[in-house]
């Protein structure tokens, strides 16, 4: 049986693997926070006392490598494949992002970094393939860390604090390098869209105060997990819309 002219049981074969590495996640969340090496042998003798499922982790890792399979396992051409891979390896370490950001209101600089040395090598690669990619990916991590720096400036010259923590533009710098600098931009209109409408539930429903701490990580990966499902003139259609109130159309 085929799905999308992938074998079924390709599905299942990264649906599993997913499961393993969503309880990894885990693993990375724990360490991450406390500024330590994930891949230590700590892992088999610390873990392993403090071991419990996380299912939302595992199925939700899970489903995205299925999602990610179904969108670009059968594409042909080695570009393909590198973005297909590129994109198994960001996953876990977004959803990383997310659930240390809300935990913790921090994205380690381990992390950030470890998302830029990924992006940067997946860049060279296809700077070797075709040097326009590698151009339009840095130009990602400039434009990507530029807006996010320039909205921390100006919040801090207009409120006096910080607009942006510097992991979210940090956060942002090493997408860039994944993306390219329009999708990088279209991420950034939708994590401040999503950002703004959830603060605006959040404050009505009084579950957060006026000046309480909202992490922005989680809005960023929410953004870049619909850049990477949705097709792009899809959401450039709809973000004029949106932000122009329906007066321009893509």
């Amino acid at each position: 049986m085929y799905i999308n002219e992938i074998n079924i049981l390709y599905y299942v074969l990264f649906g599993i693997i997913g499961l393993f590495v969503g309880q990894f996640i885990d693993w990375c969340d724990i360490r991450l926070a406390e500024y330590k090496k994930v891949f230590s042998k700590e892992f088999f003798t610390e873990y392993r006392k403090i071991f419990k499922p996380k299912y939302i982790l595992m199925f939700s890792t899970a489903i995205i490598y299925i999602v990610l399979l179904y969108l670009f396992g059968n594409k042909e051409g080695i570009l393909y494949k590198i973005e297909f891979i590129k994109y198994l390896l960001l996953t876990p370490m977004l959803i990383c992002a997310l659930v240390v950001d809300l935990k913790y209101q921090i994205i380690p600089n381990r992390l950030n970094l470890t998302l830029l040395e990924v992006g940067l090598a997946t860049t060279f690669i296809q700077g070797i393939l075709d040097i326009n990619i590698a151009i339009n990916m840095l130009l990602g991590a400039i434009i990507g860390a530029g807006v996010f720096l320039a909205i921390t400036a100006i919040g801090g010259l207009i409120a006096g604090k910080e607009a942006m923590g510097f992991g979210d533009i940090k956060l942002m710098g090493a997408l860039g390098l994944f993306f390219g600098w329009l999708n990088i931009l279209v991420i950034s209109l939708i994590a401040f869209l999503l950002g703004a409408i959830i603060s605006i539930i959040l404050l009505i429903s009084r579950k957060k105060k006026k000046d309480e701490y909202i992490a922005f990580g989680p809005f960023i990966v929410i953004a870049t997990f619909i850049v990477i499902i949705v097709p792009n003139e899809l959401l450039i259609s709809l973000l004029l819309k949106i932000f122009t109130l329906g007066m321009i159309n893509a």
